[in-house]
């Protein structure tokens, strides 16, 4: 498949949604990024990775980033996990406490705030520094030995983190939280704060695509852990848009308010597209479109 000519095409048909929706607001270093940039990335099974636009400037991967800490507990310290987080979707915003009083603390799924504190958490005790983990992870699968937290989107987070300490406080007093929750809150805003491009999430994201397999060829996951997550993802990644984003896109992916979006075709290779601007329900205009059209053009789904 010509990749190259692909992204060329995509780029071209979404270019008028470029600039659509708002960058997140809510966290004040991510608030002034420019609304017109775009970038678009296809990493193959061999590494090799094709881009267009803006597919090499590092963003705030900040979501995206639970899609590798859930891989990392997973392989870690098993099935377990699964006892302390759901699987469904939760048909509610990403920071939303609603349903942790009806489920006893239960998360919905790894994907949605409370979930991913329950997987940085459980993470933190397996490892003992649960964001040093997840960092020294992507840089080995991207390839990228520069990756690095950004301070300033922490400390923005940090700030402006009330909702996210509200929710791990209610969950430990269900007894749902290991590590004290000041400590998990930081490892969690400094996770959520990796700057990475296009390029780089793409291959990261290549042991889901290969059904397990690192970058190295050791196995990091089971095929069938592998299809868990991507199963996950298809149903929970994009937050209470996911039925909307598998209708029109139809793979397993996962979105971060800083515009950045993965999809995972199995066994064929891995995308990254990253616009700033924002829908309501935190994933980006043009990124969606832009996977819509890559499925359009290329017949590509789980489906």
């Amino acid at each position: 498949m010509d990749y190259d000519a692909l992204l060329e095409r995509i780029a071209t048909d979404i270019a008028p949604l470029v600039g659509s929706g708002t960058p997140a607001a809510y966290i004040p270093a991510l608030a002034t990024v420019d609304r017109s940039r775009f970038g678009m990335a296809i990493a193959d099974l061999d590494g090799n990775v094709y881009g267009v636009g803006d597919w090499q400037v590092p963003f705030s991967a900040q979501s995206i980033t639970k899609v590798f800490a859930l891989a990392l507990a997973l392989a870690e310290g098993g099935d377990s996990l699964w006892e302390r987080v759901g699987r469904e979707p939760s048909g509610n915003p990403f920071n939303s406490l609603v349903q942790l009083e009806y489920e006893n603390g239960i998360p919905r799924n790894p994907f949605i705030n409370a979930g991913a504190l329950v997987v940085t958490d459980r993470l933190q005790t397996l490892t003992g520094d649960a964001s040093s983990e997840l960092l020294t992870f992507l840089r080995a699968e991207s390839g990228n030995e520069s990756l690095a937290f950004d301070p300033e989107v922490a400390a923005s987070e940090q700030e402006h983190g009330d909702r996210n300490a509200a929710v791990a406080h209610f969950m430990a007093s269900y007894g749902n939280i290991d590590n004290p929750v000041p400590a998990l809150l930081d490892h969690y805003f400094w996770q959520c704060s990796i700057e990475m491009s296009c390029a780089d999430l793409s291959r990261a994201g290549l042991f889901l695509a290969r059904h397990g397999l690192r970058a190295d060829g050791s196995r990091l996951l089971t095929r069938s852990e592998a299809k868990q997550i991507n199963a996950v993802m298809l149903t929970c990644g994009t937050y209470d848009a996911a039925g909307e984003f598998a209708y029109r896109v139809g793979l397993p992916g996962k979105s971060g308010v800083g515009g950045g979006i993965i999809a995972v075709v199995p066994g064929q290779c891995v995308l990254t597209v990253w616009s700033p601007g924002l829908d309501p329900q935190g994933n980006s205009v043009a990124g969606v479109a832009a996977l819509d059209r890559f499925t359009t053009l290329t017949g590509l789904s789980v489906f």
